[in-house]
């Protein structure tokens, strides 16, 4: 490097230049290769490097390696493999050194493929994909401009034209072949440019009505990161194995009722992804392949158990969240409220396949597996545990966002992960959890809700309120078709849209419409595979068919589904919120003493 650099400094300014945009030239060509199956040896970035260099010249003398580094694979797997000696037979796992579950690549793998283009630089023209991805972009750019033209047009109909262009390309994200993350984000973005001309603001009024939604904005973006670290982290140490490891049973019908008891409860501190994987993951180890069929419909239990416990808490799925940290929920009156009709939605569809397992015989449970458990398991799982717990409690004392307390959770077992391990296994320590958590949803959620706040502060929502008021005037019915809707679209675009439509002025905190908004979009997404990440993430595992869940699940789904709606409408319009909270506490209490969670 000190060779090159003297090289450079003792040359003339037009020869130090070239050099210099030589050396530019082979980073970017080179790493365009480090993405692509092309060879790493003899590239165009070499070839360039050489021939701007002189002869004799560092360059000259050894081509520039970038490749390998940046196209290293990450590591991954579907459950946590541990380190097996062919001695003793046991798996130690202790120090961390086996391969961890990828949460963020579960429920992204739906965007694995051919890369963009190979050889980008190197073959000229262009290669199709990238051509096309032009052509993409210039079809929107004709369509967003054709709508600022056209006469007649309210001045909000480019935000539109390019809000349903960039939706579109986010629900057909596998035919574009481009990530629905990259997608959110532009459309967040031009969104945002348009506000000022839809609305006549200036450019000082823009900003601070963007700095004002990025505030907003950035707190469940941070508040997602920290939960997902957290659990990150006892995922590493095999924490959730204290609560697995318990369930002992053969018989199918006892194995469905714990599993999706389980489920529910776990997702409520949890989230529905995490859960899912986690008991899928289980699953493998008490269902052998050869009874594969029983593991299948099992593990579409847990898929809608899993989303019906996010539902009813606060910190249980991200819908649930935004109307948490939004204002338009509260803690208790939630979980009193929703707690009931999510067990009944889960207990429907569980009923449902539990009279469907008559008769059939106890399943083949696969050899038990000797391991040596994670230096500090027990510790790390209730402190993580605890943690997410005492969010909320840490918000009702200081008043403080959720975010403060997640964060000062994420800090706190931070430091214990430091202390107990030290430099004997960083695998288990926080910095290797933040490059294992989903941090492309994070900024898909980002650019998504800039996208509907741009909408919110350009007035589209209020006008689509408004339309939709005319069409029916039953808070219910809305929230059940949003709700069903949101097994085909996203459920966070959906529930971003109804609380930009529904000022707190319109239903105020805690309404019967943000139980139902609650409720309806936890929970149908399960009514398909492709409806929740939960979902996708089972689909992945189990590689289960869009075909064989729509016929074996989603009728159980569906049941469930419209069976928690009549309850929520039921308890609320009938009992009120006292006897509402009655009911809960004594379902739960029921659910207690029935020996499900005594396993």
């Amino acid at each position: 490097v000190r060779s090159g650099r003297e090289m450079v400094w003792n040359a003339g300014p037009a020869r130090a230049g070239a050099m210099c945009l030589g050396v530019l030239g082979a980073l970017v060509i080179e790493s365009a290769h480090a993405f692509s199956h092309a060879p790493m040896g003899g590239g165009a970035g070499s070839t360039m490097l050489r021939n701007s260099a002189p002869r004799g010249s560092f360059a000259a003398a050894r081509p520039l390696g970038a490749g390998p580094s940046l196209a290293k694979p990450r590591r991954s797997g579907l459950a946590l493999k541990m380190q097996q000696d062919p001695k003793d037979g046991v798996q130690d796992d202790s120090k961390g050194e086996g391969e961890f579950v990828d949460l963020g690549k579960e429920s992204q793998k739906r965007f694995a493929g051919n890369p963009v283009a190979e050889d980008i630089l190197r073959a000229m023209p262009v290669s199709k994909d990238v051509a096309y991805l032009f052509a993409g972009w210039s079809a929107v750019a004709a369509s967003v401009v054709a709508a600022a033209t056209i006469p007649g047009l309210p001045p909000t109909a480019p935000m539109i034209t390019t809000f349903v262009l960039g939706y579109l390309a986010i629900v057909f994200e596998e035919n574009v072949d481009i990530n629905k993350s990259a997608t959110a984000l532009m459309m967040g973005v031009l969104c945002w440019a348009f506000v000022g001309p839809a609305t006549g603001m200036d450019s000082a009024g823009v900003v601070h009505a963007l700095d004002e939604s990025l505030s907003e904005i950035a707190q469940i973006v941070f508040f997602l990161i920290g939960a997902m670290s957290i659990v990150e982290v006892v995922d590493a140490h095999k924490g959730f194995s204290i609560v697995t490891d318990k369930i002992q049973t053969t018989e199918k019908r006892e194995l469905l009722v714990i599993v999706a008891g389980l489920s529910f409860f776990l997702s409520a501190v949890l989230d529905n992804l995490t859960t899912t994987i986690v008991m899928c993951s289980l699953l493998t180890k008490l269902v052998t392949d050869a009874d594969r069929e029983t593991r299948m419909k099992l593990g579409g239990m847990v898929v809608i158990a899993a989303n019906a416990g996010g539902a009813w808490s606060p910190i249980g799925d991200v819908t649930t969240t935004m109307l948490w940290i939004g204002g338009q929920v509260t803690v208790a009156p939630l979980v009193a409220h929703v707690l009931l009709p999510s067990l009944v939605c889960t207990g429907v569809a569980v009923g449902v396949e539990y009279f469907n397992m008559r008769g059939q015989g106890p399943i083949t449970v696969p050899p038990v597996e000797k391991s040596i458990k994670p230096r500090g398991q027990n510790l790390i799982f209730g402190v993580g545990v605890g943690g997410l717990l005492f969010v909320p409690v840490f918000k009702s004392v200081t008043h403080l966002p959720p975010v403060a307390g997640m964060l000062l959770s994420l800090g706190a077992l931070w430091s214990i992960t430091d202390r107990l391990h030290g430099e004997d296994a960083p695998k288990l320590k926080m910095p290797e959890s933040l490059k294992r958590i989903d941090t492309a949803g994070c900024l898909f959620f980002m650019g998504i809700l800039m996208a509907v706040s741009a909408m919110q502060e350009a007035g589209v929502l209020k006008q689509l309120a408004t339309f939709l008021a005319t069409l029916t005037s039953s808070d219910a019915l809305l929230a059940t078709v949003i709700g069903a809707a949101s097994a085909v679209i996203d459920n966070v675009p959906l529930v971003a849209a109804a609380m930009g439509m529904y000022g707190l002025d319109v239903h105020g905190t805690d309404s019967e419409f943000w139980d139902l908004i609650a409720y309806c979009a936890g929970t149908g997404g399960s009514m398909l595979v492709i409806g929740s990440a939960a979902g996708i993430a089972y689909m992945g595992l189990e590689k289960v068919s869009f075909g064989w869940y729509l016929s074996k699940i989603s009728p159980s789904a569906a049941a469930g589904y419209l069976a928690g709606v009549g309850t929520l409408v039921v308890q609320s319009k009938l009992l009120g919120a006292g006897a509402a909270t009655v009911a809960t506490v004594g379902t739960a209490a029921a659910v207690a003493n029935s020996g499900l969670l005594n396993f």
